[in-house]
């Protein structure tokens, strides 16, 4: 693949890699080679940063990696980092000084709405976790991506999205990216099972009969939905193969 193409505007830098987190739980080393793979990839255009536990940044010091620390205790000062991540939490204005990018996860219930007001007033982003022991359904994901679209809030998701396409229960990376591009029918996007209803190649993404090019697609994936979690690189770069989205 050379060149910039619709498949590179909708999956450039899509996957931050999280290669200690459950499911996969890789031990230090272990996750370092995993990610050193990924690196080398031939589909790399679509590895993001390195997700990291903030109590252990001092295992990956002098990496030349983009990282996202996750807030598990408070920041080393000798480690570079990207991004911040955290739970939402009272005392929001101290995050702004933590890193040039903050993704506060929020939870998907009757009071997300307030939640993304705060973070649109303090220049914050937001994440929502799709999976685990709280998995929101459709409908209310559907409502967090509308919310974050209207207040130009640009967020991330992480958590239960293994697959590209919705099944069993669980969202898909492919029918959020949907949810996200095509304006106006998250909650039918978010509700497709049936993979070949998505088709992407060189010149755009499209699901039943809609389909953006590459220039909507590298503006919503600037301006609002940035990168998906995931504890593995390779599942669902090797998902999209399958579809025929990517090469082999």
């Amino acid at each position: 693949m050379e060149g910039l193409d619709a498949r590179h505007a909708l999956l450039d830098r899509l996957i931050d890699h999280a290669p200690t987190f459950p499911p996969a739980s890789l031990a230090s080393q272990e996750a370092l080679d995993e990610d050193a793979r990924a690196v080398t990839s031939p589909h790399s255009f679509a590895l993001a940063r390195l997700m990291w536990p903030a109590s252990r940044l001092g295992e990956i010091a002098g990496k030349e990696r983009g990282v996202s620390a996750v807030l598990d205790a408070p920041l080393p000062e000798s480690v570079e980092i990207e991004a911040v991540e955290t739970r939402y939490r009272d005392d929001l204005a101290e995050l702004q000084r933590l890193a040039a990018e903050v993704y506060v996860e929020v939870p998907v219930d009757e009071a997300f709405e307030p939640r993304l007001d705060k973070l649109a007033e303090l220049g914050l982003r937001a994440k929502v976790r799709c999976g685990g022991t709280v998995v929101p359904g459709g409908a209310e994901l559907a409502g967090f991506v509308r919310g974050c679209r209207e207040r130009g809030l640009v967020f991330k998701a992480t958590a239960g999205l293994h697959h590209a396409v919705r099944s069993n229960g669980e969202h898909g990376f492919l029918n959020l990216l949907a949810a996200v591009v095509f304006e106006g029918r998250e909650d039918a996007a978010l509700a497709e099972t049936d993979p070949d209803a998505f088709a992407l190649d060189a010149d755009g993404f499209s699901w039943h009969g809609q389909s953006a090019g590459t220039s909507e697609l590298g503006r919503v994936r600037l301006e609002l939905f940035h990168s998906i979690g995931s504890c593995s690189f390779f599942e669902p770069v090797e998902e999209l193969q399958a579809l025929g989205m990517l090469p082999s």
